[in-house]
């Protein structure tokens, strides 16, 4: 029996409907990456959602978790790829709600360091194994060795991705259609 098609698969087709002569095989990969990444999403920041938390705050909380020694915003902001400012604005409702604390550098009294609370601490180790089981639970679908071979694949798609910026990302192909799911 064959599985209906999925709304990556209708769009495709779509498309090859409206541009037949344009090779549309990269919306199979493409399309799902981005429609999976948007479920996923939504679906685990219900999870966080219960602990208090927004994705943003989450991941600042698993940088600082993840961290041996207090940090400075500035670090904060290369392990989360955020700008100071976003960062620094999460840093004070964060230690507002008492999640975290910031404290004079020893070394640089202009510079603060940013360490998690004891409360800060449960909250973000708690959030962290809700997070993980519901990404069990949503990839159970998938046998051991499928989501050994789409890891795998990701990150090989991953490396590429970020070492190279590609036409897509630069702008140098002006003549060539848009595409989208």
């Amino acid at each position: 029996m064959k599985r209906p098609p999925d709304l990556i698969e209708t769009a495709r087709a779509q498309w090859q409907d409206v541009h037949p002569e344009l090779d549309t095989s990269s919306i199979d990969v493409v399309g799902r990456v981005l429609r999976a990444a948007a479920v996923l999403r939504q679906r685990l920041d219900t999870i966080l959602l219960d602990e208090g938390l927004n994705r943003s705050e989450f991941d600042l909380l698993c940088a600082l978790r993840r961290s041996a020694e207090p940090v400075t915003p500035g670090r904060l902001n290369s392990l989360m790829v955020s700008s100071g400012a976003a960062t620094t604005k999460r840093i004070q409702q964060l230690a507002e709600r008492e999640l975290l604390e910031r404290t004079p550098d020893e070394h640089d009294r202009r510079s603060a360091r940013v360490r998690l609370t004891e409360r800060g601490a449960e909250t973000i180790d708690r959030a962290f194994t809700r997070n993980l089981e519901a990404e069990r639970h949503l990839l159970s679908a998938l046998g051991a060795k499928q989501r050994e071979t789409l890891a795998g694949g990701l990150a090989e798609l991953l490396r590429s991705l970020e070492g190279t910026a590609g036409p897509a990302l630069t702008g140098t192909s002006t003549n060539e259609p848009r595409r989208g799911g």
